[in-house]
């Protein structure tokens, strides 16, 4: 069982808003390090808080962040309403990309999205339904294992 949860804060992110995109990451980053959390653990939570954001941002009409920290773990929890993903599988494969020719020239979209959110997290956990939602859930370990 997880431990109870010390801190837990909502963030709600807005699909297409790039002028604000990033600000949950970066709050969440700034709440990490005022914890006086490992500097690697925040480099690894902001990454994959940045790059789940965007994909709100990018792809949904909106999204809710979560991050929950306890005395094991912090895990963020997203979830939009969106189109979802037709194919998690290939969606994970770094490079590939379904980002809009618009996005693409604001210098995002380009496929590494989820392959470095899994690559930053302890437990990478993604579900999709088409035509409504997406979810993720990422935790980080603070005491080197994941239960």
């Amino acid at each position: 069982m997880r431990g109870k949860a010390a801190f837990e804060r909502v963030f709600r992110i807005k699909g297409g808003d790039f002028i604000n995109a990033g600000e949950s990451s970066i709050k969440i980053r700034n709440i990490l390090k005022d914890i006086g959390a490992d500097p690697d653990i925040i480099r690894r939570v902001a990454i994959a808080a940045y790059e789940a954001e965007m994909n709100v941002v990018m792809y949904a009409e909106r999204g809710l962040m979560k991050v929950i920290i306890n005395a094991k773990n912090i895990t963020l929890k997203v979830e939009d309403k969106g189109p979802g993903i037709a194919d998690i599988e290939l969606a994970m494969k770094p490079g590939y990309s379904t980002a809009t020719e618009e996005v693409r020239e604001m210098g995002f979209g380009a496929g590494m999205g989820l392959p470095n959110i899994k690559k930053n997290s302890d437990h990478f956990d993604i579900r999709s339904t088409l035509g409504k939602s997406t979810r993720l859930e990422m935790i980080f370990n603070l005491n080197g294992t994941y239960d």
